[in-house]
């Protein structure tokens, strides 16, 4: 195998946006270093079950749903 080829592969500690830590080894950033997470999955509505809104940019939605009405959208 060829010397240096593959990326250092490394203990890190991975923050939740609950304020838990737990210890990994990952390819990210250096030995020792804190990866604080924006979304995990006890805050993201995909693993959570929470309600998707749909954006209504320039009438986009409304005209699809006039469209397609009958269809039960």
């Amino acid at each position: 195998m060829k010397k240096d080829l593959h990326p250092d592969y490394h203990f890190i500690e991975v923050k939740m946006t609950d304020g838990t830590v737990y210890r990994t080894r990952s390819t990210w950033g250096k030995e020792g270093d804190t990866l604080v997470l924006d979304i995990d999955p006890t805050a993201h509505p995909a693993w959570t079950g929470g309600a998707a809104k749909l954006m209504d940019t320039g009438g986009r939605v409304s005209k699809f749903k006039k469209k397609y009405e009958g269809l039960g959208f």
